[in-house]
């Protein structure tokens, strides 16, 4: 297995989001625009599903803000010291995240999405449609701090 491995971004997110925050992350629209050297067809029938599987760099973080190491999640003592791995942020090794927006419609080379929790320039990794038969089998469960902590994640911005 290399130690190594170069991806170069099949998108870019324009509009939405234009800055960093911890929540209220819903009702904002954004576009997905594919790379002008990937052809429009490559999106074709894309817009017969309700959902995108999104994999995204977070640009705006530093190398230097990786941390491995146990901490609470937001810094908060409230809630327990966990691992990396455990967090769904910047600080992870290579920087990547994965969301799950709506797909409100497909012209050309642009995906028209709402509920992207990535800023206006982030480079889009990968992108596929969502198929809940993939999705997680079974019961699903998480500790009651991931609940505790995201009341507002998805609340629209101009309902602070």
């Amino acid at each position: 297995m290399p130690d190594t491995y170069e991806s170069t971004p099949v998108a870019t997110v324009v509009g939405g989001h234009t800055g960093v925050a911890d929540d209220y992350q819903g009702g904002m629209e954004a576009l997905i625009r594919l790379r002008d050297d990937f052809p429009a067809e490559t999106l074709q029938g894309l817009a017969e599903f309700s959902h995108l599987v999104v994999t995204w760099h977070f640009h705006l973080a530093r190398p230097d803000d990786v941390a491995l190491h146990v901490r609470s999640p937001r810094g908060n003592p409230a809630w327990p010291a966990t691992g990396t791995f455990v967090h769904r942020n910047h600080r992870r090794p290579n920087q990547l995240a994965t969301s799950f927006p709506r797909i409100l419609g497909v012209d050309g080379r642009d995906i028209r999405v709402t509920d992207l929790d990535a800023v206006d320039g982030t480079p889009v990794l990968d992108l596929a449609p969502w198929f809940p038969s993939m999705g997680p089998r079974g019961e699903v469960r998480v500790p009651s701090w991931v609940d505790d902590m995201l009341p507002d994640y998805w609340r629209r911005s101009d309902e602070r």
